[in-house]
């Protein structure tokens, strides 16, 4: 038994790197595409008052957030299917 647990452990490292190291080297070497896509972020305040409410500022201008088209997170930049989700961002003050 614990050794058909082995193999399937070892096979689904094996799967899970190889599928990272395609993933980095399409953004490493990416031929004739481009790596790198960006999204606008809106940014706002939550501001605390004295008497525990909050209130929240959208005045704020856009902001452009750089982002990869890969699969995982790479050179410091978030994918883009993440990214795209996450819109918004919130600045407590």
């Amino acid at each position: 038994m614990l050794p058909a647990i082995r193999r399937w452990t070892l096979r689904l490292l094996l799967l899970a790197s190889v599928t990272w190291l395609g993933d980095y080297f399409s953004v490493r070497f990416p031929g004739s595409r481009t790596p790198f896509g960006t999204v606008e972020i809106q940014p706002y305040y939550a501001i605390h008052l004295k008497n525990k409410k909050t209130e929240f500022n959208f005045d704020v201008p856009t902001e452009t957030q750089v982002c990869v088209r890969s699969l995982f997170p790479h050179m410091g930049y978030p994918p883009c299917w993440y990214a795209s989700r996450q819109t918004q961002k919130r600045i407590d003050d």
